[in-house]
């Protein structure tokens, strides 16, 4: 019998409970499933924690928007899930979200690199009996939103760091150039040098911010 421990964090019950009837009614003849809960980011360290001291989970899955943990430590899933990668080198690492804007998307694939990315609102009972199953013995598997965003980053010739995907996303939102330095760590000075780069990289001859993220939408960074 393949023993299989899990662990699953979402802070609606009722989403948990759905999980979990999804994998107990699909699992193999040959699978016994041990599933624990948590619905906050406190919870879930105390879990990762001390099954990292003897049984360690086989696989995690986190939901990205969790309440904090008490001392603001860890403040999502995405930071749970890096705790988790840490004490736990050989877990599967599955995320969640209901987040399907491309930023996010390239932040949590660069960061994390999970073995399972699953956009809520792609999901079916049917994707998550699958994806499980892939996930355990062949990962990664991803969300059909994840693989088509992978598919035009990977099609795209240009290569734009964090800081200017930050300040693409940031415009496209309706933030002034002035107002960027609130949101991103660099001066005004810094941001409009970055700008004219991210003109040049995407060849806007008019100069205008709006071709920018139009340009930027096209080749699938917004």
């Amino acid at each position: 019998m393949n023993h299989i421990k899990i662990l699953m964090v979402d802070d609606h019950p009722i989403i948990i409970e759905g999980y979990q009837n999804v994998l107990l009614a699909t699992k193999q003849d040959d699978q016994s499933l041990q599933i624990d809960t948590a619905h906050n980011c406190d919870e879930a360290v105390a879990m990762i924690e001390q099954a990292s001291k003897k049984y360690p989970y086989h696989l995690c899955f986190f939901d990205i928007s969790l309440p904090a943990s008490e001392d603001g430590k860890y403040a999502s899933g995405e930071d749970l899930a890096l705790l988790a990668k840490k004490l736990m080198p050989r877990t599967k690492i599955v995320i969640l979200t209901m987040f399907n804007e491309t930023f996010r998307i390239h932040n949590i694939i660069k960061e994390i690199d999970p073995q399972g990315f699953l956009i809520k609102s792609d999901l079916t009972s049917m994707e998550l009996a699958d994806g499980f199953q892939q996930i355990l013995k062949s990962p990664p598997y991803y969300s059909s939103t994840v693989n088509n965003y992978l598919k035009k980053t990977v099609s795209s010739d240009i290569y734009v760091d964090d800081i200017n995907r930050k300040i693409l996303h940031l415009l496209a939102q309706g933030i002034r150039t002035k107002s960027l330095n609130e949101y991103i760590g660099i001066s005004t000075s810094g941001i409009e040098k970055r700008k004219k780069q991210l003109k040049i990289l995407f060849s806007v001859e008019d100069g205008k911010d709006e071709t920018l993220l139009k340009k930027a939408k096209n080749k699938g960074y917004l």
